[in-house]
């Protein structure tokens, strides 16, 4: 057994470190908070000062604190994030890599961006590592890696550690090394005691490390993004996407507002059905008329969902606390389809013994297999034990089993009635054991999120499997088992860009400039695909706008395709779903058409045309003309007015002062690209400061004793026009 090696100092760490690799370091990270940064910027720092070493890191979504591009903004968010954020410590290879002012002795990999963060960086665009996120240990691997270091949570004994966030890749690259005994890589923990301690596959002993750090340094807050509001166009995509969802199903959802619009809409189906039903008739009227299709439900969780999701949302934690995340599933095929089959319950029934007999789960004279079987999952009360003994008879000898309960023998023949009723009052327990609700890969969120996973009950926190990312992304090697457990899945990503025809673009420009990253998406959609009753569903909003300008989402190609055409299914914008699965071509553009934005449609109409795609004579119909945000606004608003559609559905860090900060800060921005819009707010700007918006000022620090200088002075005038 491999005995791990402590550190108490990050430098003694660094120090063992090149002793064992030499100069040359390829270091992979995890991505989001499973970092271990105080690691990592000491290691940077050492080669920087150092030209005869080299670095080369390796990772993917790094994640810097929020800063602000002018005075006015910096007002706004320095005390947000000194608030916030805490004492998390940005890492200083990013700051580096976005500046351009990498030393030439270290370079950055990464394989997922912060979305949009390196589009004009040159250096990150030519270093980017294009792989399905299930593939990246493989790649890892590929890249020459000889450390591999993450954060880990301890529990509170201090005996075990936890990949708490991030055992995504660590456990897929000690799978891949057992297989490859001429490769080495140096494996190390660094403690962050912040970390919330997650039970199942990411606990594990200290012996999967070669090397641990437990540097009071390395505990620090996590990056904690905050919920960002809810847009009634993010609400339509999201209403749309949750009434797909289907009760005992499978769900996967992503972080951002459309993720939240989706959480908020499954909470009030839930909590306020004949709200909910009333809303979505609205909705859906315009699609549907009063016909509602089999893909859409609209009714309570009976049954509940399973979580099996890359990324482990604050969302999920929301529906978790809802009892609608709660259907459990099991890592063993027989007992997972007799419970599809409900021909068991989670809750023990007097006949759950005789169903898995006659399945041939388990034999009619229990063996010591049987029995540890029924124990661990909770079929037989913990305290059961088996006897093995012999009978004699004239002929031949026999075994004579017996179960063992305290004082009491119970003949292990189910074949006998006698014993069986025996069996089943005394051994039996009450409830099955072993059951996961939600499966993820990874987790990032707000505060509050990080809160509630360490303040979880025991017994929930147990029903939640982080794991390995080829088990979550895909199905593996037990796709037999994955299908019984993934049923009815609906796996709900977002993407930026689809064509007439059904194909996706999702992470990159026409240009071929990385804005994000393949991640796990194209995995998920081939997984639906590959589900008998799995269905792929992307959402994106059907416009996108910069500097007054105006351009649609659905086109007629694009050239750089992350989801090729014969994987379509479901696409939902703002103005309805497209149910794309099974259709020709002609029937596919024509409903991506009815989804678009109208002051697009005929353009793309006439391009679908031109390439022979739609008959010549071929019309949208009168009611998918009238596709506006002047539609949406007006169906929506009436909702929100009612609190069912909450700015902030799931809560936010913001204080109530602060949003109408951001409000104003939001319009300035918009004002300043108009000359008269700024002369008109300056004139708005021009009267005293009234007691609540001198409340405003101070947070901004732009109380009269705060402002000197004529520019400050202004920017003083303009923001209280604003406010005004």
């Amino acid at each position: 057994m491999n005995c791990a090696q402590k550190f108490d100092t990050v430098e003694s760490l660094i120090d063992a470190v090149l002793l064992k690799t030499g100069p040359r370091i390829v270091l992979g990270i995890p991505l989001g908070i499973g970092k271990p940064n105080q690691f990592v910027n000491a290691l940077y720092r050492r080669v920087q000062a150092c030209p005869d070493l080299h670095l080369t890191i390796i990772t993917a979504l790094s994640l810097q604190k929020p800063h602000g591009n002018s005075d006015l903004e910096s007002r706004f968010l320095d005390p947000f994030v000194a608030r916030v954020f805490g004492n998390y410590p940005d890492l200083d290879y990013l700051i580096a890599h976005r500046e351009g002012s990498l030393p030439p002795n270290v370079r950055v990999i990464e394989q997922f961006f912060k979305t949009g963060d390196y589009l004009d960086n040159d250096s990150a665009q030519q270093n980017f590592l294009s792989v399905n996120y299930t593939n990246v240990a493989r790649d890892l691997l590929t890249q020459g890696i000889n450390v591999l270091a993450q954060a880990v949570a301890v529990d509170t004994d201090g005996d075990r550690l936890s990949l708490s966030s991030n055992p995504d890749i660590l456990l897929d690259i000690k799978d891949l090394l057992a297989t490859r005994p001429d490769l080495s890589v140096l494996i190390i923990a660094c403690c962050n005691h912040r970390l919330p301690f997650m039970e199942n596959q990411a606990a594990v002993n200290c012996d999967a490390f070669d090397m641990i750090l437990n540097d009071p340094l390395s505990t620090h807050d996590l990056f904690a993004p905050p919920n960002m509001k809810v847009s009634l166009q993010d609400y339509a995509i999201g209403l749309y996407a949750g009434s797909l969802v289907r009760d005992g199903g499978t769900l996967q959802i992503g972080i951002g507002s459309l993720g939240d619009a989706i959480t908020h809409g499954l909470l009030l189906r839930q909590q306020n059905n004949p709200s909910y039903r009333e809303l979505m008739a609205d909705l859906l009227a315009d699609l549907y008329g009063s016909q509602m299709p089999a893909l859409v439900d609209l009714k309570p969780f009976q049954e509940g969902l399973y979580g099996c999701s890359e990324m482990f949302v604050n969302g999920f934690m929301h529906l978790i606390q809802a009892g609608i995340v709660r259907r459990e599933v099991f890592d063993h095929y027989e007992l997972q389809v007799l419970l599809n089959q409900k021909k068991i319950s989670v809750e023990l029934l007097p006949d759950t013994l005789s169903v898995l007999l006659e399945a041939d789960v388990i034999a009619p004279v229990l063996t010591a297999s049987d029995v540890a079987f029924l124990r661990r999952y909770g079929v037989f009360k913990p305290e059961v034990t088996l006897l093995q003994t012999q009978s004699q008879t004239q002929s031949q000898t026999q075994p004579q089993n017996q179960l063992q309960v305290g004082d009491m023998l119970i003949p292990a023949n189910l074949d006998s009635p006698a014993a069986l009723a025996q069996v089943s009052k005394h051994c039996l327990g009450t409830r099955l054991s072993g059951g996961i609700f939600m499966h993820g890969g990874f987790f990032l969120g707000p505060r509050a999120f990080y809160q509630a996973l360490r303040d979880v009950d025991a017994g929930v926190r147990k029903k939640i499997g982080m794991s390995r990312i080829s088990f979550v992304n895909r199905l593996g090697d037990d796709a037999r088992l994955q299908r019984a457990q993934r049923r009815d899945g609906r796996f709900i990503n977002t993407t930026m860009t689809v064509t007439l025809l059904g194909a996706a673009g999702s992470e990159s420009l026409a240009s071929g400039r990385v804005v994000s990253g393949v991640g796990g998406q194209y995995n998920f959609v081939a997984m639906a695909d590959a589900l008998p009753d799995g269905r792929s569903i992307l959402m994106l909003r059907s416009t996108h706008s910069h500097q007054g300008e105006t351009w649609s989402n659905i086109v007629w190609r694009f050239p750089q395709i992350t989801i090729p055409r014969h994987l379509r299914d479901i696409v939902i914008t703002e103005y309805g779903i497209a149910d794309l699965q099974g259709q020709t071509d002609s029937e596919c553009v024509k409903r991506m058409l009815a989804i678009a934005d109208s002051r697009f449609q005929a353009e793309l109409l006439e391009q679908a045309k031109q390439n022979g795609k739609l008959e010549a004579d071929y019309q949208i119909p009168e009611s998918q003309r009238h596709n506006f945000p002047a539609r949406i606004e007006a169906k929506l608003r009436p909702w929100r007015e009612r609190g069912c559609l909450p700015d902030f559905p799931l809560g936010t860090d913001f204080t109530e002062d602060e949003l109408v900060i951001v409000r104003a800060l939001r319009k300035l921005k918009d004002d300043i690209r108009h000359p008269v819009e700024l002369v008109r707010m300056m004139l708005r700007g021009a009267h005293e400061a009234d007691e609540t918006s001198a409340r405003y000022l101070a947070r901004m620090q732009m109380s009269d004793a705060d402002v000197e200088g004529i520019k400050l002075r202004l920017m003083r005038r303009l923001f209280l026009g604003n406010l005004a």
